[in-house]
Parts: C-alpha cells; sequence; structure tokens
C-alpha cells in the first residue's frame, strides 16, 4: 500500500498496532494494521492507493446510510431531491461525507489518537447542513471508534449514520452476530419484503462464511455485537457498541453484510438505518434531528489473538 500525493495518510501507533487515516479522501481509513513478530496482519483489507473510497479500508457513512429510491425524501411536507452520487449506482448511496475532504485534529502530545471533522452545507444540492465528527483512539487490545453528526439547518431532517469497514477474508472467515431477521431484496438491492427466516448460509446467528452466496441486505433484531473470526491466524475481531441499550438497542440499529462473490475482502456494517429507510413503512432506524440536534455512534473493536 502506497499513499497518493494528493491523499497522504496520518498514521497513529500504539504498541503493536498502527491505523493509517486519509482525512482528504472523505474521511476514510487507510489501514488498521497488527505487527505480529514482524509480520503485519490486515485487520481491515488495505486502501489499494487509489480515490475509489470502495478501495479503502474503512470509510464513515453519513448523514445516512446504504440507499435512498424515488429520488429523494420528503420531510416536514416538502420534497428533497436526491440524485445518485456514484458511477454505475442509479440511487444515492452512503451519504456525502464519504466524498467530501475532513479536517484532520490531532493532538501532538499522543500518537495514538485522531480526530477528523467536516462541515458540510448541501453537497451536491442535498438538503443537509450538518458538522460531523469521528475519532479514533488505539488502546492496548483494540481501537476505540466515534462517529457523530449535528444537524445544522433550520428545519429538522431524518438522519441516519453508519460506518463501512472492510474484512480480508481466508477460507475459514466466519462472521458471528446476533440477529432476528433481514431485509430481502430482488435483482434490484432495494429491500421488498422483511423475514425472520434468515437463509442459512448467511444466518449471522448461528454464523456465516465470508465465502458463498452473494449478500447485500440489512439484518434486523441485531444485539449491538459482532465477531470476525480469522482460524488460519488465529486471530478475532470483537465489535461492541457502549451506547448500544441507552440509544434503543435493537429498535434503533441494524447491520448490514456485504458479500460479494468474488475478491479478497467483504463488509459487516453497524448502521443505524436499514436501505431505503426513508421508503420503508415507519421509517425504521432514522432520527428526525431538530437544529443543533445529534446522532452519535460508538464503536468498540477487541482484538483477541492465540498465540498457540
Amino acid at each position: 500500500m502506497s499513499a497518493s500525493s494528493a491523499h497522504p495518510i496520518v498514521w497513529l501507533q500504539r504498541g503493536a498496532q498502527r491505523l493509517g487515516l486519509v482525512p482528504s479522501l472523505g474521511g476514510s481509513v487507510a489501514a488498521w494494521r497488527l505487527d505480529r513478530a514482524g509480520t503485519p496482519l490486515d485487520l481491515w483489507r488495505p486502501w489499494d492507493g487509489s480515490t475509489d473510497l470502495y478501495r479503502t479500508a474503512s470509510f464513515p457513512m453519513v448523514p445516512w446510510s446504504n440507499r435512498i429510491s424515488g429520488g429523494g425524501f420528503e420531510a416536514q411536507g416538502a420534497f428533497h431531491p436526491m440524485r445518485p452520487n456514484r458511477a454505475g449506482e442509479p440511487y444515492p448511496i452512503h451519504g456525502d461525507g464519504w466524498l467530501q475532504p475532513w479536517r484532520l485534529e490531532r493532538d501532538t502530545d499522543t500518537e495514538d489518537a485522531a480526530t477528523m471533522t467536516l462541515e458540510s452545507r448541501h453537497f451536491d444540492g442535498n438538503p443537509y447542513a450538518y458538522r460531523a465528527t469521528q475519532h479514533f483512539r488505539l488502546v492496548d487490545d483494540g481501537l476505540e471508534q466515534t462517529l457523530e453528526v449535528q444537524h445544522l439547518g433550520p428545519a429538522p431532517l431524518p438522519y441516519g449514520i453508519g460506518v463501512h469497514p472492510w474484512f480480508l477474508r481466508t477460507a475459514g472467515t466466519r462472521i458471528v452476530a446476533p440477529v432476528q431477521g433481514v431485509w430481502l431484496c430482488g435483482d434490484d438491492p432495494l429491500p421488498t419484503r422483511h423475514t425472520n427466516e434468515i437463509p442459512q448460509d448467511w444466518n449471522l446467528s448461528h454464523g456465516a462464511p465470508a465465502f458463498g452466496s452473494f449478500v447485500d441486505n440489512a439484518y434486523t433484531g441485531w444485539g449491538g455485537q459482532a465477531r470476525i473470526e480469522w482460524p488460519e491466524h488465529g486471530v478475532q475481531l470483537t465489535l461492541a457498541m457502549p451506547d448500544f441499550d441507552a440509544d434503543g438497542g435493537a429498535a434503533a440499529h441494524y447491520c448490514l453484510m456485504y458479500r460479494p462473490h468474488d475478491g479478497p475482502a467483504f463488509c459487516f456494517e453497524p448502521i443505524t438505518q436499514p436501505i431505503d429507510a426513508f421508503h420503508l413503512a415507519g421509517r425504521p432506524g432514522l432520527r428526525m434531528l431538530d437544529s443543533a440536534g445529534v446522532l452519535r455512534m460508538r464503536l468498540r473493536w477487541h482484538v483477541d489473538i492465540n498465540e498457540a
């Protein structure tokens, strides 16, 4: 992995861990890696140096996650038009924070923490005006990550946030997370119906393999925890959300797995609303924020290593 001269990497370090941030490229992450006896192990798939955000290790989704159909959405009696924002995608996807440069704020007294901020006002004609903050801190056994958005507009708008990490996959990689249902879809990735009968090979509650049939679906009834297992490396990565219950629990949080047929990586995405929530009954997960209202997501990633 090599940094682009236009998008330099800022490295955080603690012990054997290194985390690379790319503020100018959508506030993304270039790499999160662990040095094991001189051999680096990537916990997130490393950035390839291109300007394609889908090739970074992770990026923020704000002020909404995933897709919005219908050419926009209605709020407070007004229709807000939205247009596609990624080549090949018929719908606006993942918000607009990932499409803008962020500003880095770093305490010179520490090597293990940094904050990235963005103030966005109606980017590409979107109705949203907001201030977003990402904070990263490496700790002895993992990473603490926070994504926050504050609404700056005068009229309330619906918000959703999430993070989009990519994980390298091996033949034995498994993803485990407590879920109760899933939104199904057809050839178009928009949800068509909800079911509690989750297909066996992508039922995260039982543990799903990282290779298998194509999956690009959001789960309901998520318990706010997850575990990625790499038995070949003797490593597992556990996710917890410290504010999960206080912030509405399973009724206010969702997760999404993106498992392509091919390629070295897959995604497990903590999100606050399912795909196209703007057009689902009851707008599940979306938070209506008044002026200065805040939506926050805190994530705690724990690295567990089996040295046997």
